[in-house]
This record gives structure tokens, C-alpha cells and sequence, in this order.
């Protein structure tokens, strides 16, 4: 029986040969809950009066970090008091910690061959390390929290090969941003979405992260990338546990396949308010925006933050846009530091955040007043997502983020 990556994670995981389309029960890996999704979590636990599985559950506050209000507060405190009360180990406080799907891959619960849940939809960031990964609700988290598994459908897999070389300033972002508008929003839905190629061979883990972690902007319910060197060294001296390495057969069947040619990629942008808007930077110039923001669990990692930095280096945001630079951790935060990219941001006029999700999610640190506008490194620009009802978020790669900061437009980098 030739199988895909999913099939195969699937298989080991419910000790049986599965196929696409087939309900499992299958035991997971990790489970993960932030806290806002914790907390209804918690609520739906209670009903299984058992102690939890203590070495699967990973909780990480990050949404509401630093606490907003009273609310969230309590929100945090809940987490909190949950950790401790069933001494759960893998709670990372503030401070230590950063954008949950960021710190699930530093921290080495993310390995290839796993089965990784998380009461967040972007959970499925994680099959750039050659897992499978998926958003779930809270109640399922709770589910698999109390007895270690859950029921899920087999899914069908697409087939994505990408071959070429990539024009400077092309990245990951683009790719996954011309893909959605080739396949729209639903092309996806309920299918693994695999990553072939020698372009994809070629991509650094952290482009590999960004394509992944947008995988549910189509639909899908996983994206997956073959391990290989880049991530074994990733992980060598990280890793929690033993892993094993998964590969599709030569012979598996996939839903549909699609081929890309690299070269034929530009700057995309995603205009509101669909992932699937999109168009070549280049195109959009006359677009004035009031915001650029920085980070996120798509684009908040040291190579994001390197990319802007070299563009904004020696120049000023413009002075009628306002920057926000958002590492998506801790680590992140310290290496950016160390290798004085906060002082170009700072230099620059950009205000440098710790991490938080908080702007992406329309929450605060950043949230857009009525009808402005924001080009973004995150994932969503749905009606209301970073603020008011008529603003408007403009998804981006990081270096053009930065260099529609310099000019107040949006901006294809290579203008800059």
C-alpha cells in the first residue's frame, strides 16, 4: 500500500495501515492551548475527572501577552493556576516564552513523524519540520489532554512542486500567497497540502515555516514538508525525545498535483479581505498605508527580521506611517539584539514589541483606527482582523513591509 506523509504519520499513530478518507482514533504527540483557547479548555476538562497526560500538554500564553486588561489577566491567571494544580510541566510564562506555534518548534516538541494538535488554527505551522500538525477546537484539546487521543478523517493530499530559482526578495510569503490565489480560500479544505522541489529543497526552514503555517488560509488541514538536512540540524541539540523520519512513497496517490516555476514569482501582496486577493507588489504602489507591522507566527523569525532590517538600514520610516517590529520569541528577541538589528529598527523610527500576538489579531499593540491601513507580515487580512471594521491589512513579506514603511506606499523592495 503506497502512502503519503499523512497516511504514514496516520499509521504509526493508530498502529494499522490507513488511506485517505478512513476515521481514525489516533494517538497524538502534543497537544497545545494558548490563552485564549485555554481557558474554555479547561471548562470541558472538568467533565472527564481525570488527571491529565501531563507530558503532552503544552500551554503557552501569548495572545493577551503582556495582559491587556482585568480580563485577559484572569484570562492568564486561569492558565496559570490549571499548570500548576496538575503540575504541568511544559507552561511557559511571559518572558521566557513567545507566539505559541514559534516556541512549539524552539523548544523541540515539533519533530518529524509526530501527530501535533493545538486549540489554534495556524497549529498547522509545524509540518514544515515534516510532521503533521492541525488546528483543533478547545473542547477536542481538552479531549486529548484527558485520554492522549482524538478522531480524525484521514485527509486527501495535494501535491505542490516547485522548481527554479527565486527573484531577490521572493520568499516563502510569495509562494504560499500565489498559491491561494491560484487555488483560493477553500482549494485546500480538508486536504494535507505536501511541498516538493528543488526550490523548496533550497528554502531555508524559516520560508518552509511561513508556507506551513499559511497552509489553513487555503483550506488545508495540514502543510507538509519532507524532512531533510536543514532540519535535522535544526533540531540536533533541541529535540525533545527520538523522532523518526517520514516520506511519501514513491507511488502515492495524490488528490490533485500542482507545478510551479519559482522564477515566475514576484513580491505578492494580498489585498483585503482575502488571502486569495492577490497581486504583485509592484502593482499596487499607489496604495498609501498608515501602518507596517512586523512579526507574527508567519513572519517574526530572525531571517524575517534580518531581510527588513537590511532594507531599512540607513533610512528613515516614513514620517507618516507608524512601524511595529514584533520578534515571535524570547530567543528571537535576544538574537536580533545581539546582532544590533534593533538598533537600525530603532534608528529607523520603528517601535520594537516583545513578543505577543496581540496586533494580529485585532487585540491591541497596534490595532488599526477607523479606515487605515496596514501592510502586514501576518496571515490574515479578513474584514476587522488587526482593528476597526473598515480598516484595511494588506498581507506582505517582510522586505516588503519595510520598504513600503520607507516610502509610505506599498512598495516593491526592489524600488527601494
Amino acid at each position: 500500500m503506497s502512502q503519503t506523509i499523512s497516511e504514514k504519520i496516520f499509521s504509526s499513530h493508530t498502529g494499522k495501515n490507513v488511506g485517505a478518507g478512513e476515521i481514525v482514533e489516533a494517538e497524538v504527540d502534543y497537544v497545545m492551548v494558548n490563552d485564549v483557547t485555554g481557558l474554555p479548555a479547561f471548562e470541558a476538562y472538568k467533565n472527564f475527572n481525570v488527571e491529565p497526560i501531563t507530558d503532552k500538554v503544552v500551554l503557552i500564553p501569548d495572545h493577551y501577552v503582556p495582559n491587556k486588561d482585568v480580563p485577559s489577566a484572569n484570562q492568564a491567571k486561569v492558565m496559570r493556576e490549571f499548570a500548576k494544580k496538575h503540575h504541568i510541566k511544559n507552561y511557559f510564562e511571559i518572558g521566557r516564552s513567545g507566539v505559541c506555534h514559534q516556541i512549539m518548534i524552539e523548544k523541540g516538541f515539533v519533530a518529524p513523524g509526530r501527530l501535533i494538535v493545538g486549540a489554534d488554527s495556524h497549529t498547522c505551522t509545524y509540518g514544515a519540520l515534516g510532521c503533521f500538525s492541525t488546528g483543533i477546537g478547545s473542547t477536542e484539546a481538552a479531549s486529548a489532554m484527558a485520554i492522549g487521543k482524538l478522531w480524525f478523517k484521514v485527509p486527501e493530499t495535494q501535491k505542490f512542486v516547485i522548481n527554479g530559482q527565486l527573484k531577490k526578495f521572493v520568499g516563502g510569503k510569495d509562494v504560499i500567497l500565489t498559491i491561494i490565489r491560484d487555488i483560493g480560500v477553500d482549494g485546500a479544505l480538508y486536504k494535507t497540502m505536501e511541498f516538493y522541489g528543488e526550490t523548496v529543497k533550497d528554502m531555508p526552514l524559516a520560508d518552509r515555516i511561513t508556507i506551513s503555517n499559511m497552509a489553513i488560509e487555503a483550506g488545508g488541514k495540514a502543510g507538509i514538508f519532507p524532512a531533510d538536512e536543514k532540519v535535522s540540524e535544526y533540531l540536533n541539540g533541541r529535540v525533545m525525545g527520538n523522532y523518526k523520519l517520514v516520506y511519501a512513497d514513491e507511488e502515492a496517490n495524490y488528490c490533485e498535483t500542482f507545478n510551479y516555476d519559482a522564477g515566475k514569482v514576484d513580491c505578492m501582496v494580498a489585498m483585503p479581505h482575502l488571502p486569495s486577493n492577490v497581486k504583485p507588489a509592484s502593482e499596487l504602489s499607489n496604495i498609501t498605508i498608515d501602518q507596517a507591522y512586523l512579526g507574527s507566527c508567519t513572519n517574526g523569525r530572525i531571517e524575517d527580521l534580518r531581510l527588513a532590517a537590511k532594507i531599512l538600514k540607513n533610512k528613515k520610516v516614513n514620517g507618516t506611517v507608524r512601524m511595529l517590529v514584533v520578534p515571535a520569541s524570547t530567543e528571537i528577541y535576544t538574537q536580533a539584539m545581539k546582532e544590533g538589528l534593533f538598533e537600525i529598527f530603532i534608528n529607523a523610527g520603528a517601535y520594537i514589541s516583545g513578543p505577543t500576538c496581540g496586533a494580529c489579531l485585532g487585540g491591541y499593540m497596534g490595532v488599526l483606527a477607523d479606515k487605515e491601513r496596514c501592510i502586514s507580515s501576518t496571515n490574515r487580512n479578513f474584514i476587522g482582523r488587526m482593528g476597526a471594521k473598515d480598516s484595511e491589512v494588506y498581507l506582505a513579506n517582510p522586505a516588503v513591509v519595510a520598504a513600503s514603511a520607507i516610502t509610505g506606499r506599498i512598495t516593491d523592495p526592489d524600488e527601494i
